[in-house]
């Protein structure tokens, strides 16, 4: 089955989406990696997106903690967020395409801004779903998305969340396929999306497994991530799966054992659960998808985190709500750097 990761992954949709979805992976296999579209990526990365971020050497929390820290600086990329990486990408590719208009989920709204820019920078019609509880918490985000010309469509069925904006989206795209592209957040998704999305976000770690060795003089230990659906996180981790460099998650511990976003991490799951058009691992029935961070309170995970952590090349563990406030504060104290 296409897409596979061990066990996890595939593209498990119904009949109608089946062809669509083909088609896409074969357009992303043989465009993709064409001189033509990697002039016009990259030179984008370069120009407009503001790439190579700068890798940071963390010297205040280094000192405290008793190891060295660097951060990979993908605030600093255009929007705020390592988002664009992945949206110009696939932007330019629908573009290619011909689609006439993308549809986004969003969740904090930083992959919904970014999409609404790649929307104006492309004169595509862009419709971002999100869900109500997140457009009243990223009230900014909300305006932003609007100012770039975005449609922002607020769901409020289920938990009116970010996997509620994804179901929306999906219905979307099911009823508008052949002008509608998709352009899927995270690494997340039936394939070809998590792998689409992993091909456009390794930028991050090619950079820095080249910055580190300049400022360290070696590779690091180990890679660290924040892990929602869990972009960031492959996009970092890509470049090192040959390494002997060790893999760390940070899952959403939420508030209690019953109010989290971690399935990997505080979740007993003997087989994988097919969502979302993926196999992956998911959070108990009894448990209600949380995170302080919107855009972390996913239910599920992307099914390469889901092998990664079964291969034992990576661990992956819950972050409370109140630890991953107090990392906050501590950051932001300790470096100047306030994270998002």
């Amino acid at each position: 089955m296409p897409g596979q990761f061990e066990q996890y992954g595939g593209r498990h949709v119904p009949e109608p989406l089946e062809e669509p979805l083909a088609q896409l992976a074969a357009a992303f296999e043989e465009v993709v990696p064409s001189e033509e579209f990697q002039e016009r990526y990259q030179y984008l990365l370069k120009h407009y997106a503001g790439r190579p971020t700068p890798v940071y050497h963390a010297e205040t929390l280094s000192e405290r903690w008793g190891t060295n820290i660097y951060f990979k600086h993908e605030d600093l990329l255009h929007g705020g967020a390592h988002k664009l990486n992945n949206t110009l990408g696939q932007g330019l590719l629908a573009k290619k395409a011909g689609k006439e208009r993308l549809i986004a989920e969003t969740g904090a709204g930083q992959h919904g801004t970014a999409t609404a820019m790649v929307g104006a920078l492309l004169d595509i019609p862009t419709k971002v779903y999100m869900g109500r509880r997140d457009v009243n918490r990223q009230e900014m985000n909300v305006f932003r998305m609007r100012l770039l010309g975005a449609e922002v469509e607020e769901v409020t069925r289920g938990n009116e969340g970010l996997a509620e904006a994804v179901d929306a989206a999906l219905e979307d795209f099911a009823g508008n396929m052949e002008e509608t592209h998709y352009l899927v957040g995270s690494a997340v998704g039936p394939d070809p999306f998590p792998r689409m999305v992993r091909e456009f976000q390794s930028v991050i770690g090619r950079e820095a497994r080249e910055q580190v060795q300049e400022l360290h003089g070696d590779l690091p230990d180990a890679c660290v991530a924040c892990v929602g659906g869990g972009s960031n996180a492959i996009g970092l981790f890509h470049a090192f799966k040959n390494d002997d460099v060790m893999f760390y998650g940070a899952e959403p511990g939420g508030k209690s054992e019953n109010r989290h976003s971690a399935p990997l991490s505080k979740t007993e799951q003997d087989e994988p659960e097919v969502f979302q058009g993926m196999k992956t691992k998911v959070i108990d029935e009894d448990t209600t998808n949380h995170s302080v961070s919107a855009g972390l309170d996913y239910p599920a995970v992307g099914p390469e985190h889901a092998a990664l952590q079964e291969l034992g090349r990576a661990e992956y563990h819950a972050i409370t709500d109140e630890e991953a406030l107090d990392a906050f504060r501590e950051l932001s104290e300790a470096e100047g750097i306030i994270p998002a």
